[in-house]
């Protein structure tokens, strides 16, 4: 019995919740349309817009008409900014409007006509566009700024130097600006049914080239961008032909540095900015015995120099863990242009190697092997050595002159005889301090004087021997002998000894220098 009664109690109830949600339904139009006429929205002229919060409620006729953006309803972000451009002080946020109950904005041309109006009714924000002089005769109202402001675009469109056009689903050319017809009509491509650059699919920056006439060997070269605008996408093509012509230059002048590198005896390797080895030579493969593959994969500093420890290219550190710091302070000298040192290698090889810097932050380094340089150099230096020994060995006291008057050759008997040293004196001793040196240590003689004029000729020069006498009594026999290049030769001998004198009934012997 229950049952029953439950059953009609819940039917009964179903109806009345269906017929309260059909009435609300069909009440919930006029109630909205009551709300917007009561914040004032009209139904003739005028372009008003009605926001609960950032949701459109209700819009004029005279709205839906004005507004050209991308949707029939506008949210307050896309009515914001739709408004901005003509009013630029409409306010991006609502809290403005609440706070101040009321505001006017007024155009960003001070000639153009209209006003925008921003109340807060009861919670809901009211935007009206006052328009003045609407009429088309008249060229007022926002209508005929929006025109304006299309054929300000349109000219700016048709007059950029720059082909502008738009491409459909199909890939075909349904739109085009004034500079993409000008290079269709010169170009190759006759017509305007086809793109001038095919392109591929997807948006991004493309370089094409395209003939600048039929039968023409000349190209032009156009970096193309694709942004993609549903259903289609907007192409751009910039005339990139001194950026092409400026890459060629620098591609043939590299070429040229690598031909005139490749024929250099020093090998030359070039670091980047990053420290990476951008360039090398023919000739740092056979210095440093490293591997073109190596060399090509552009290794960093570090790993050069550490590939030239390993192969016994370079002097093993003394103390391995500061190698880090060590290639720290090399690169830091090369970059200044400091760095310069010679590398005696474990093979026997001597090679000089200098850190120059570069423009852009790079870094060059130079490899040059000097081992027969240094071979004949210390080859002269032993013969050198080897002469001034035997010089050392004569019982002749000897001075050599060279052709500006200054001693550059002296025997360990020349300083034993005139109790001097040139090699200690800071200044270069001439044949003026050498003959006062002699004439101080022996009687007066006019030929001192003789042999200064001797080794000053340069023509008419022949042998000549004199003698002098020592203060001490020794006899001195003296030769000048011309040499090449205007040196000169001068020979001292005792040809006899100071007498000796007698003390207490015997001899006393008495030195040359007295």
């Amino acid at each position: 019995m229950l049952a029953p009664q439950m059953l009609e109690w819940l039917l009964l109830t179903g109806m009345s919740l269906a017929t309260a949600l059909a009435a609300l339904a069909w009440l919930q139009p006029a109630l909205l349309s009551r709300r917007s006429n009561r914040v004032g929205l009209p139904r003739g002229e005028g372009a008003v817009w009605l926001y609960d919060g950032k949701d459109l409620l209700d819009q004029s006729d005279r709205a839906r008409l004005l507004f050209d953006g991308p949707a029939e309803e506008p949210d307050w972000d896309g009515l914001s900014a739709w408004l901005r451009r003509q009013f630029p002080g409409f306010p991006q946020e609502q809290t403005v409007i609440r706070n101040m109950g009321r505001i006017e904005i007024a155009p960003q041309d001070s000639t153009a006509p209209g006003r925008v109006v921003c109340e807060w009714l009861d919670g809901v924000i009211r935007v009206h566009l006052a328009e003045t002089g609407t009429g088309e005769a008249e060229g007022n109202g926002l209508l005929a700024t929006q025109r304006r402001e299309l054929d300000h675009l349109r000219s700016a469109v048709d007059h950029a130097p720059y082909p502008i056009w738009r491409l459909s689903e199909n890939g075909e050319v349904n739109w085009k600006n004034a500079a993409y017809v000008r290079l269709g009509e010169s170009g190759a491509t006759a017509g305007m049914g086809g793109t001038l650059f095919p392109l591929a699919s997807g948006a991004g920056l493309k370089r094409r080239r395209m003939p600048v006439a039929k039968g023409s060997g000349r190209k032009h070269w156009f970096d193309v961008s694709v942004v993609e605008d549903e259903p289609g996408a907007l192409c751009y093509a910039v005339d990139v032909d001194a950026t092409v012509e400026a890459e060629d230059a620098q591609r043939q002048f590299v070429q040229t540095l690598a031909k005139t590198f490749a024929q250099l005896s020093i090998g030359l390797a070039i670091f980047d900015r990053n420290r990476q080895l951008a360039l090398f030579n023919p000739a740092l493969v056979d210095l440093t015995s490293l591997s073109p593959e190596f060399l090509s994969g552009r290794p960093n500093m570090l790993s050069f120099f550490d590939r030239l420890r390993d192969q016994n290219m370079m002097p093993e550190p003394k103390n391995y863990s500061s190698w880090r710091h060590q290639m720290a302070d090399l690169v830091a000298a090369a970059s200044d242009g400091r760095y310069h040192e010679t590398w005696s290698l474990p093979s026997g090889s001597v090679y000089s190697v200098s850190g120059r810097p570069h423009p852009d932050g790079a870094i060059a380094f130079l490899f040059e092997d000097i081992t027969a340089e240094i071979t004949l150099t210390r080859r002269f230096r032993a013969d050198l050595e080897m002469g001034q020994a035997i010089l050392d060995r004569l019982d002749q006291a000897i001075a050599v002159f060279a052709a500006d008057g200054s001693l550059t050759v002296s025997n360990a008997e020349y300083r034993n005889l005139w109790n001097v040293d040139p090699d200690e004196s800071f200044a270069p001793v001439t044949v003026v301090d050498a003959t006062r040196t002699w004439a101080g240590q022996c009687r007066a003689s006019p030929l001192w004087g003789e042999i200064r004029d001797f080794v000053a000729m340069r023509e008419n020069r022949t042998d000549w021997t004199f003698e002098v006498t020592m203060t001490g009594g020794a006899v001195l026999s003296c030769r000048a002998t011309p040499l090449p290049k205007g040196a000169t030769m001068v020979s001292f001998q005792i040809v006899a000894a100071a007498a000796m004198p007698m003390r207490n009934g015997h001899a006393m012997p008495v030195s040359a220098t007295g």
